[in-house]
């Protein structure tokens, strides 16, 4: 089965969709499919991805098509992009277009429907209330000229988890929605590196715990939350710093203000965007991840903090209450003394934390691992395709 997976930018730098085309292509490829990724990038992004690739089983596999950069009338027009997206969508059998706001794949759907080609869309999260409240009218004028087309002429939309599902439900969207999670590749988890590498690469003084956030610096993310969290934490655990580890996304100086202003300069380290064998260690080495995210479709930075057995802190808009039922977390709203309350609790059981630690691990390793994820994706592309004879691969392959 030919598939391509279409996203505007690859930049391992916008967040979690980057990751997840990485790993979904490569893993569908380990399969045994024709797998191709048209993406939009410049050099210094695409010697990223090559670098973090290295480290995915199957990516050599896949196949990537790259558009330069686009200037502000071509990511209006895709006056390149159409002609390109053609002819890699030539005898496809299914597209997955990854986000929504962006006219390259509103364009990338139509042509997949002039040619015959289902597609699905994965909207990861920016169709829920929250996000939708984001400068609401130039989204409810994109939905009317351009995307709502787009979405009902799926033939299904890729939710991430139930939430996600009711939270699009407002929107009376013709096609049917199904869930399809995020995952891990289990051999990039199985052998961690040491506790003690990650806070010696950072400067982290002997002794010292830390608490880590690791996410763009935006503010759906919540880091005013968590710095009025930190500042309870900070007086019941004097042993526990904090590291912030992400690009910035916009954030980053308002975050930085309430550190000054809470007199908790020397108990923040900001380390900048981590990746590959670095952010292995980071969760290794963390007694405990915290995302208080305000919205989330389905975290890649916690599932991979799972992965490594750290005990998490999440809000409920994190959508993923598995945590709190598997006892790999806590699961809180989004109240700074709610989550103070739950990191400290962590912090102060470090047997139960450790518990924590190996429930988490085995909830992401029995449940979300990609090889299983790919297998569910091709299995609802034959199910909602018109041409399942054509898909190439037997029964006990998928």
């Amino acid at each position: 089965m030919k598939i391509v997976h279409v996203i505007t930018s690859i930049d391992p730098d916008s967040g979690g969709p980057q990751a997840v085309v990485m790993r979904l292509a490569a893993a569908q490829a380990s399969l045994g499919h024709d797998v191709r990724v048209v993406s939009q990038a410049d050099d210094r992004t695409l010697a990223s991805v090559a670098r973090l690739g290295a480290a995915i089983p199957g990516f050599q596999r896949v196949v990537w098509h790259i558009l330069p950069p686009p200037g502000t009338i071509e990511a209006i027009l895709c006056l390149k992009a159409r002609p390109f997206l053609a002819r890699v969508l030539a005898d496809s059998a299914q597209v997955h277009l990854h986000g929504i706001w962006e006219p390259i794949l509103a364009c990338a759907a139509a042509i997949a429907t002039r040619n015959g080609i289902p597609y699905c869309v994965c909207p990861a999260g920016m169709l829920d209330s929250w996000s939708l409240s984001q400068k609401p009218w130039k989204k409810r004028l994109a939905l009317a000229v351009a995307f709502r087309r787009m979405l009902d002429g799926a033939a299904f939309l890729h939710a991430l988890n139930r939430d996600e599902v009711k939270l699009m439900r407002p929107l009376h969207l013709k096609a049917p929605a199904e869930i399809i999670p995020n995952g891990v590749f289990t051999e990039e988890f199985e052998t961690l590196p040491a506790a003690a590498d990650f806070p010696a690469l950072i400067g982290l003084p002997a002794g010292r715990r830390f608490v880590l956030f690791l996410s763009r610096l935006h503010y759906k993310k919540g880091l005013d939350l968590l710095a009025s969290a930190f500042q309870l934490v900070a007086r019941q655990c004097p042993d526990v710093d904090l590291v912030v580890a992400g690009p910035d996304g916009g954030a980053e100086d308002d975050f930085r203000d309430l550190v000054r202003r809470f007199g908790l300069e020397h108990r923040v380290f900001m380390v900048g965007p981590v990746y590959g064998d670095t952010k292995l260690k980071a969760f290794a080495a963390a007694a405990c991840f915290c995302l208080p995210s305000r919205q989330e479709g389905f975290s890649i930075a916690i599932t991979e903090a799972l992965a490594c057995g750290t005990p998490v802190v999440i809000t409920d808009a994190c959508h993923f209450p598995e945590v709190a039922a598997a006892g790999a977390g806590a699961v809180v709203s989004l109240d700074p003394m709610e989550i103070a309350t739950a990191l400290i609790d962590v912090l102060s059981h470090p047997l139960a934390a450790t518990a924590m630690g190996y429930k988490g691990r085995r909830l992401v390793f029995e449940n979300y691992t990609w090889p299983q994820i790919a297998r569910r994706t091709i299995s609802l592309y034959d199910a909602y395709s018109p041409k399942t004879e054509n898909s190439g691969l037997t029964a006990a392959t998928r």
